[in-house]
Order: C-alpha cells, then sequence, then structure tokens
C-alpha cells in the first residue's frame, strides 16, 4: 500500500475503527519511514494496461456516490506517465452521470480486476474530461486500432495514491480469451487422437 493512498483513504474516524477492530497496529506503519510515495511502477503499469475494463466512483454535487463500470479492448485504459492514466470517452447512454459529477468534484476512485489471478488494484485520483473539440490529438491517442466504438473525449486521471487489496474474497473468474487458452492444450489432444484413432480404423480395414 502507498503512502499516499493512506492518508486519503485512513480518515481520523477510519483510524478510530481500525483502532477498535484491533488492525491499527498493522498499518501504523505507513504513518512513519519514507516520505509520501504514489508514483506508478512496472508493476502497476503492466496490469493496468493488461485490464479490458474497471470500475470507476465518482460524487455528485448532492453527495450521492456513482459507481459506473468503463469497459473496452485490454489496454484501453493507458498510462501516460508515472502519475497519469487516461482513456478514451466511449460513448454510451449518454446519460453523462459521471461526466457531470466530475464537473463539480474532480475526485476519483476505480477498482482493477484481474479475477482469474484473485489481484486488485485499487486507484484515487483526480479527473479531468477532455473534449474532442478541445484536444483531438490526445483523443485519437487514446483511441484503440480496431476497436469500432467512438470517442467524444477523453478522461485524464492524476494518481493521488494506489493500493493492492487483499486478494482473500476475490471469485477467481475467467474470460473467454483466458478459457481457450486454458483449455486449447486439450483441444490439441483430442484432435491428435481422433486422427490416431482413425490412422488405427484405416490399418483394421
Amino acid at each position: 500500500m502507498s503512502h499516499a493512498f493512506a492518508d486519503i483513504a485512513f480518515t481520523p474516524t477510519v483510524r478510530r475503527l481500525q483502532t477498535q477492530h484491533g488492525s491499527r497496529a498493522a498499518y501504523a506503519r505507513l504513518d512513519q519511514g519514507e516520505p509520501t510515495r504514489h508514483a506508478l511502477t512496472a508493476d502497476e503499469v503492466d496490469f493496468i494496461e493488461a485490464r479490458d475494463g474497471f470500475h470507476q466512483a465518482t460524487v455528485s454535487e448532492t453527495g450521492w456516490p456513482y459507481v459506473q463500470f468503463r469497459g473496452g479492448p485490454a489496454g484501453f485504459l493507458k498510462v501516460r506517465d508515472a502519475h497519469t492514466i487516461a482513456y478514451a470517452d466511449f460513448r454510451g447512454n449518454r446519460q453523462y452521470i459521471s461526466a457531470g459529477n466530475l464537473a463539480t468534484d474532480d475526485r476519483v476512485a476505480l477498482i482493477l480486476m484481474d479475477q482469474a489471478q484473485q489481484r486488485r488494484l485499487k486507484i484515487l485520483g483526480r479527473a479531468r474530461r477532455v473534449s474532442l473539440e478541445e484536444d483531438p490529438a490526445l483523443v485519437a491517442a487514446l483511441q484503440v486500432p480496431g476497436y469500432k466504438a467512438q470517442a467524444d473525449g477523453a478522461v485524464v486521471i492524476s494518481v493521488e495514491g494506489y493500493d493492492w487489496n487483499c486478494p482473500q474474497h476475490i471469485t477467481p473468474r475467467f474470460t473467454e480469451a483466458e478459457i481457450n487458452q486454458a483449455v486449447q492444450p486439450l483441444r490439441d489432444e483430442l484432435e491428435r487422437l481422433k486422427a490416431e484413432v482413425s490412422r488405427l480404423k484405416g490399418l483394421a480395414r
């Protein structure tokens, strides 16, 4: 866990509850030692750019939290530098709830999951939406080659902190591509056996 994440997420009330339930000592080390760090390392970059979706939370001007799933081809969420991630804002149902929330409060929370490997990365940041008219070059750079969805803008997130979360309660789930990769050796073996059976039948005749 980065110190920056703890500085943001561990409010006085959170710390009081940690003390009350006996976990404060385990997290106290984050309050001491090295200065706050929130730069993404190679591990985070590889994980982020391999995802094909994530959940993003924003807060409305009336104080309500709103969680939205953002999906696309693997790699559509891009790391611009050690402190910045961004993605093309593909056209959807045009409710503009997240966009409206970001217009009044730029704070976001992202949860990125790898269900198969039971890994989860939480990111806190500040986001800004950039329209296609404002910066067409940026939007073009974030487009995914071959993906048909149209982007009418981009969302750029300044990373304030992140946390690799405990995998204890993550249920393993697999994508179609992951399943196909796992069973391909079985398919190859089945084809080999079918060919062998056909050969033996030919000899028997």
